[in-house]
């Protein structure tokens, strides 16, 4: 709910800056983010409660903090991508986040496949947003980055 919360404030903070963006051909459509996220959500939150309540100590406190790690590497992209304007930053703080959540299939699947299969769907979304990310950090030219952090600072 956190991420949620949060993020959504940070997106729609810049909701002009990013329309005006130059799109990679691949993007998926608005539609797809709509879907994924709460498909995410759901998942997350029946294998996170599988995993710290019907599993060994060790591996519920592993799962939990890799995916507290992912989420806080989620939302610092967020924050980066769209209030500073800090793509580079942005991108490498949503690749840690999804290398860990390649980590979260690891431990939950070496005690409850069931559960690393439903975080499958997760790891791969942001394995995606992650080369989304870098996309942008490529192709946005730097004068759409510095008209947004001139205003910040």
């Amino acid at each position: 709910m956190v991420y949620a919360v949060l993020s959504q404030y940070w997106t729609s903070r810049s909701t002009q800056w990013y329309a005006s963006l130059p799109r990679p051909g691949w993007q998926p459509p608005d539609l797809v983010f709509a879907l994924i996220w709460p498909l995410n959500f759901l998942l997350l939150a029946v294998s996170g409660w599988v995993m710290g309540y019907t599993q060994p100590r060790v591996a519920s406190i592993t799962f939990g903090v890799t995916l507290t790690g992912s989420v806080v590497f989620a939302l610092s992209w967020a924050y980066l991508f769209y209030v500073p304007h800090r793509l580079g930053l942005a991108t490498a703080s949503l690749t840690t986040a999804a290398v860990l959540a390649w980590g979260l299939v690891s431990v939950a699947w070496v005690t409850v496949v069931w559960a690393g299969v439903m975080v499958l769907p997760y790891a791969l979304w942001m394995t995606v947003a992650s080369a989304l990310s870098l996309s942008y950090a490529r192709t946005v030219p730097e004068e759409m980055r510095q008209h947004r952090r001139a205003r910040v600072r």
